[in-house]
């Protein structure tokens, strides 16, 4: 059974056609019966809910055990942003956020980063869209080293797609957990969409897309 929490946030992104279905080719080149564009949000009651269930899942997994949270250019910076504002709104949990520039800037205050200067020592969590290949980890993590001495335990996403990556038989998550150390919460996982589905007639046709897909990409 799916909670009531994950199939509003299911239902939320399908409202606002982030989360569809039909057939997508994704980056790997697979054939995909469900597909996630987190660049479809454009409205304000759309960031401003989307940031509520971000900062919900923070709240359980780390309450304010941190000094900071980054979003990792471009798709993380909105999220940071609209996460940091709901934390301090909903749960008084008023921590600094931070995002880099693709390109350092030589004028003005200069540097990649923008926001909050990360100290030595501080305990930084990163809030992005969602993990494919774990590219916007290996990315990010030289980016907040070369910045301060800072320690990344734990990482946010909307979606956990549950496939394999350039392991075999090991996720993109469970990659990005043995080089860096780092646990991946996921608002919701491909498993959790796959028993949203099930849940309705509505979706018959797209069900045994999606348990074949699971099957031959997915690792649980």
């Amino acid at each position: 059974m799916i909670s009531p929490e994950k199939k509003a946030f299911i239902e939320f992104m399908m409202d606002a056609d982030v989360l569809r279905f039909g057939q997508f080719t994704t980056k790997s080149g697979r054939l995909s019966p469900y597909f996630v564009n987190t660049g479809n949000y454009r409205t304000g009651a759309q960031i401003n809910a989307l940031g509520g269930f971000y900062a919900a899942l923070v709240k359980e997994t780390c309450g304010g055990d941190f000094d900071a949270m980054f979003g990792p250019a471009y798709k993380g910076i909105p999220l940071a942003t609209t996460t940091a504002a709901a934390l301090a709104r909903e749960y008084g949990i008023d921590k600094p956020y931070f995002f880099n520039r693709k390109e350092a800037k030589d004028h003005g205050e200069g540097g990649s980063l923008v926001g909050y200067k990360p100290q030595d020592g501080d305990r930084v969590i990163i809030i992005e869209d969602v993990i494919t290949a774990g590219t916007a980890v290996r990315e990010s993590m030289p980016i907040l080293q070369s910045a301060a001495a800072v320690t990344v335990k734990d990482m946010f996403i909307s979606v956990d797609r549950c496939e394999v990556g350039t392991t075999p038989g090991k996720t993109a998550v469970m990659e990005v957990k043995e080089q860096f150390g780092i646990d991946v919460h996921a608002i919701v996982t491909a498993k959790d969409i796959h028993d949203y589905l099930a849940q309705s007639d509505q979706f018959s046709d797209v069900l045994p897309l999606m348990e074949q897909y699971m099957e031959q990409y997915c690792v649980f």
